[in-house]
């Protein structure tokens, strides 16, 4: 594969992170209304709160997306907002996505990664779990409809 780079949100990136994220969301789910927010405001929801958003990059050609978000609780962040292009799908772009988000949060000296996921999602459950993600019970306000598992990582 051509020059793989994982770069930094700028804002010119927004509609990448819009688009690559709602066809995700239509293809295995539907698009709930905090979605809609979180994904038409990432400087609003994500950046402007002290989260962090990063792209995967083709040539010129964005292809991935992950964001790392704030949570009430000091040093603790969610790893949300992970979507690969379909065209690039099963080439473990959404590995190196989270091999990045684990190795930042690292560097950063934050407690945890959470994360909100679907048990629909295998694939992606599989990998957290490989990735030593452990499962934690599930708030009753849980801020997203489709997630029925909760996941965290203690560094």
């Amino acid at each position: 594969m051509n020059n793989i780079n994982i770069i930094p949100f700028r804002t010119e990136y927004s509609k990448d992170f819009y688009a690559l994220n709602i066809e995700w969301l239509k293809h295995y789910f539907y698009v709930e209304p905090y979605d809609e927010d979180v994904l038409s405001n990432p400087d609003k929801y994500i950046i402007s709160k002290g989260g962090y958003i990063y792209f995967v990059q083709i040539d010129t050609k964005i292809i991935g997306t992950v964001a790392l978000m704030p949570t009430k609780t000091n040093n603790v962040f969610e790893l949300t907002k992970m979507a690969v292009s379909p065209n690039y799908r099963g080439l473990r772009i959404g590995q190196q996505l989270l091999d990045y988000s684990i190795n930042f949060s690292k560097s950063k000296k934050w407690d945890k990664l959470i994360l909100y996921s679907s048990r629909k999602l295998e694939n992606a459950i599989h990998i957290y779990r490989k990735n030593s993600f452990i499962e934690i019970p599930v708030e009753k306000n849980c801020p997203y409809k489709r997630c029925d598992i909760k996941m965290e990582l203690a560094f």
